[in-house]
């Protein structure tokens, strides 16, 4: 009986686990702590909070994306700032200034995002593709150390990246055309960026969550065939670095005589070596066109190809000593675009593991769907390595990007039919039944 008002105290103790609390330590030298209480989280998903407590998460976004943009600009102004400082004592450059110094780099950052550098009264479009590199690179740190997973957060990210990319413009003079340029330059770079930054947060969904929606709605032998396609372009890409490296170690001598030619002290040697591999992907795209056939051009009237060299005068740049040589042609026009057409047997060897066809016409459907994958995205890449350096005949750097997409679309065509579509048991029994309806109709 004693102990019923203890009991009735405790199921009306607030905060306690289903109404009962433990009764409190009968030991009087001893003190009971008081627990501390923590705040709930919000019921939901932690994908739906914010980084910053407190803070609309469109604003967590707008800070991501100025600071991805700010960090990438500095990269190329404090370097160009600090290049100015170094050699402002040589008399050459007593015109220059710092101001000066600082608006090359800045014109080299609206460059890696598509905006034409103006040099000599010529339109450079030569886009640096290892600058755009280093710009995605800083949105994806950007977004996967303070971004937050949210359509919302995304679209502020993306705004204030472009729009930084636009005050830049604007500082730099650029017209109206080029203002264009660097806010759709920006918006991309930074939405590829942050797009993959985000999605390797860990309080981030799911790659085939977010797609789900679209690629449900497709037939199975359309998305087996982009997977495929996808992975015959990566593959495309990786044999294309292993001979850009090869054509750089064959061309180690010249290479050498063009930067001994160009007498460059350490500084100059450095600056020189950094805006060497600002391009080196562009070499990469160039080799991605010489694998697949038709080559490349670094100047009007000159083509590089597995078939063909025909060189001609060339700027003293000790990269472009890594160029094919006459000796590369002969039989690398048989070989080099016979490995794009390997590419695409392995593409079609993993098609046929992927494809669930249930009609005949499935898996060619889906080689198909891979070859024009694999010749789309070798386009953007070879468009994007391409453009003018100069004026005159340097206006013609690169190579073409319907010819190659169409080249790499075919040679991965006949790849991966030779593989996928004799493999696919709905292809062999309507062999079968065409082949003995033909000897049943066939007189003895």
């Amino acid at each position: 009986m004693g102990d019923a008002p203890r009991q009735v105290a405790a199921r009306a103790a607030p905060g306690g686990d289903h109404g009962t609390v433990s009764a409190p330590s009968t030991n009087p030298g001893t003190r009971t702590r008081p627990q501390p209480t923590r705040a709930r989280r919000p019921a939901g998903s932690p994908f739906f909070t914010s980084d910053i407590d407190g803070s609309p998460r469109w604003v967590v976004g707008a800070i991501t994306g100025a600071q991805a943009a700010l960090l990438s600009l500095l990269a190329l102004v404090l370097p160009a700032v600090a290049v100015y400082v170094s050699t402002a004592a040589d008399p050459s450059n007593a015109g220059a200034s710092w101001l000066g110094a600082a608006g090359v780099g800045a014109a080299l950052w609206l460059a890696a995002h598509g905006v034409p550098l103006a040099a000599g009264g010529a339109a450079v479009t030569f886009e640096p593709l290892g600058l755009t590199a280093l710009a995605l690179f800083a949105c994806y740190a950007s977004a996967r150390r303070s971004g937050s997973p949210t359509w919302s957060a995304f679209g502020a990210t993306v705004g204030a990246y472009a729009a930084l990319a636009l005050v830049v413009a604007l500082a730099t003079g650029d017209g109206p055309g080029d203002l264009a340029r660097a806010l759709l330059g920006g918006a991309s770079v930074c939405a590829a960026g942050t797009a993959l930054g985000l999605l390797a947060r860990p309080d981030s969904p799911r790659w085939a969550d977010l797609t789900r929606p679209v690629w449900t709605r497709c037939a199975h032998w359309l998305r087996a065939g982009a997977a495929a396609g996808l992975l015959a372009f990566a593959a495309v890409v990786l044999v294309a670095a292993v001979v850009a490296g090869t054509l750089v170690i064959a061309g180690r001598a010249t290479v050498t005589d063009v930067i001994r030619g160009l007498s460059l002290d350490a500084i100059g040697g450095t600056v020189l070596a950094v805006g060497e591999l600002a391009f080196v992907p562009n070499l990469v795209g160039w080799c991605v066109a010489w694998l697949a056939g038709p080559g490349f051009a670094v100047g009007e009237g000159t083509r590089f190809a597995p078939d063909e060299v025909t060189s001609g005068p060339l700027p003293a740049v000790p990269l472009l000593g890594a160029l094919p040589s006459s000796s590369w042609d002969g039989s690398a026009a048989l070989v080099a675009p016979a490995v794009v057409v390997l590419v695409g047997v392995v593409a079609g060897w993993s098609l046929h593991r992927r494809l669930r066809s249930s009609l005949w016409w499935h898996a060619p459907a889906a080689a198909a769907s891979a070859a024009v994958t694999a010749g789309a995205l070798a386009a953007v890449l070879v468009a994007c390595s391409s453009g003018a350096v100069g004026p005159g005949r340097m206006a013609v750097v690169g190579a073409s990007w319907w010819l190659v997409g169409g080249a790499v679309a075919l040679e991965v065509l006949v790849g991966a039919v030779l593989v996928a579509v004799p493999a696919d048991p709905h292809v062999r029994a309507a062999a079968r039944r065409l082949v003995g309806s033909w000897r049943e109709g066939t007189p003895d």
